[in-house]
Formats: C-alpha cells, structure tokens, sequence
C-alpha cells in the first residue's frame, strides 16, 4: 500500500486547543507561540477565533493576536467564524482562511445550536458567499463524523451528506473530524472513503482526537486512504470537552514523529515544534501532553515543564 510521500500539517493549537484553558492567557503568549510555530514551518495555523467572547472567553483577544503577529510567507493563517459578524471581524484582521463548522450527528446539532444540520449549514451560505467575494480560502470543519456523545455511533452516510453541503457552499477544504475521540481504524477507512465519494481526496483532512489513544493509529489509517492533510495540536493542547480530564487533540510533535519515521515529508522542524511545546507548557504550568515532544526535550537535557 503506498502513502502519501508529503502531508500538510495544520497547526490548530493556538485556537482549538487554548480556547479550552479556563486561566487566561495574555495575547502576548498567544502571539509569541503563533510565531514560533510560524517559524517551525507549519503551511496552515489556525489562530483564533472571533465567536462572542461571552461564549470562549479565551478568544476574545482574537483581533490582538492577528494584529500581532509575525506573518511568515507561505502560511495560511485561518479563523473560524460563526456569523457573518464573526466574518466581518477575521475580514478585518486579515485572516486567510474562513473555517466554518456544522456536525454529522443530528442529536448533536440540535443539542448543541438548537438546530438541525440542515439549517445550521445553511446559516453559513452568506457567509461562504462573502469568503469567496472577498477572495478567501473557505474551509469546512465537521464534528462528530465518528462518534457523537448524545446518539452514539455516527453513520458514513451522514459524513457524506454533510461533505456534500460543504461542497455546495463552496469550501476548498473539508475537514473529518473525530470530537470525542472514539473512532477506530477500520471506522477511519469506512468514513474517508465515503466523503471521498462526495469531495476530492485531495481537500480532505483528518482532525483526530486522542481521547481513547487511537489517533496516531486513526492517522495511519487515513493515510492508507490516500488523505494527505492532518490537523494536530502543539503540546497536545485542548481537552474533551465530553470525558472529563480525557486527553483531546493528538499532540503535534507526535504526529510529525510518525510522519518523519515514515518518510513522509512535513516541512515542519520537529524540532522547533517541541521548543514551541515545552514553552507553552510552561506558560500553562503544567507536563506537555506529547509523548515525543517530551522524550526528544528529555533527551536534548531540557528541563521538561513543570
């Protein structure tokens, strides 16, 4: 079976992964970690995100850390937006790419924005419209495409009904994401194949969580599946929000590990990703969640935070 000889990692530490910390974190941190990843190579990073601060108060410095940072030539830096007020507002902080969200379980949608799939997707059509005017990527995030915590297992074909809408709005990328964290790699190769039927393999990404200590094995599987996009997050950054202290999203550093064992080329300096790692873990005052990350800083005779 040949896999990908080059994949795109897409960083999303600084926004998916801090908007779950409950301290506060300057927007000094957030720009300061945004630019050593920047530096690392990373050819997407997802940096913040412009939702009502009532609701993510982590985000509320989101137009700050645009402001700030250091754009690096090449990197896509993404928002995710809710509205077309969250639109107007990455607009103006000169985000690149426009992420939108909706999810493949119904119960979950209902639960959670108090709306079917259906009309969720379709909140999103002038703000999709607007993205492509004003000559943005658009990118389209789907929850729970394995597992949803309300109604359980999620059927392939509700992945591909959703890749579909996604499709019709018109987004460049879609990604698959597992949200709490269940999915195994024989569900991996069902659900990638049946979005494959409804978007080209190449706008397709992988965004697994490691809840369960699947995902670098989920990863694997959707490599064999030909995708060639992954999401990770620096330091293992970001709980789950649905199992209670459950680790959240695969750590960076672990997955550029595999990939470099694999021969698979990045373009990211794992070794820069690992400084950017411990230095986040320290800010939070607490142990890295990569395994690798933490292995490579113990063996370079770093002090490993804390």
């Amino acid at each position: 079976m040949t896999l990908p000889k080059q994949v795109k990692i897409v960083e999303v530490g600084p926004r998916d992964g801090l908007q779950n910390e409950a301290q506060t974190i300057a927007a000094e941190v957030k720009i300061a970690l945004v630019d050593r990843l920047s530096r690392a190579g990373f050819a997407n990073i997802e940096a913040a995100s412009f939702v009502s601060p009532k609701w993510v108060p982590q985000m509320a410095s989101a137009a700050e850390v645009m402001a700030g940072i250091a754009r690096r030539p090449g990197t896509v830096y993404s928002a995710l937006v809710p509205n077309m007020q969250g639109f107007d507002a990455a607009l103006a902080a000169g985000a690149d790419e426009i992420v939108i969200f909706g999810a493949a379980s119904e119960a979950f949608s209902q639960k959670n924005i108090n709306c079917s799939i259906a009309e969720s997707i379709e909140r999103f059509r002038p703000v999709a419209a607007a993205a492509k005017q004003h000559g943005k990527l658009l990118r389209g995030a789907i929850s729970c495409a394995f597992g949803c915590p309300y109604q359980g297992r999620v059927d392939p074909s509700a992945v591909a009904d959703v890749v579909r809408r996604m499709r019709d709005l018109g987004c460049d990328e879609i990604d698959i994401a597992d949200t709490i964290g269940v999915a195994t790699p024989g569900q991996v190769h069902a659900v990638m194949q049946s979005a494959m039927a409804e978007f080209p393999v190449g706008g397709l990404s992988g965004h697994f969580h490691d809840t369960y200590g699947q995902a670098l094995a989920n990863i694997y599987a959707a490599l064999e599946t030909g995708i060639a996009i992954f999401h990770s997050s620096v330091a293992g950054l970001g709980g789950c929000p649905y199992a209670k202290g459950a680790t959240g999203n695969v750590a960076s550093e672990d997955v550029l590990y595999m990939m470099q064992g694999l021969g698979i080329k990045t373009g990211v300096d794992l070794q820069q990703v690992v400084d950017a790692g411990q230095f986040i873990s320290a800010v939070l005052q607490r142990k890295s969640s990569s395994r690798a990350g933490n292995a490579i800083a113990a063996k370079r005779g770093d002090s490993v935070s804390p």
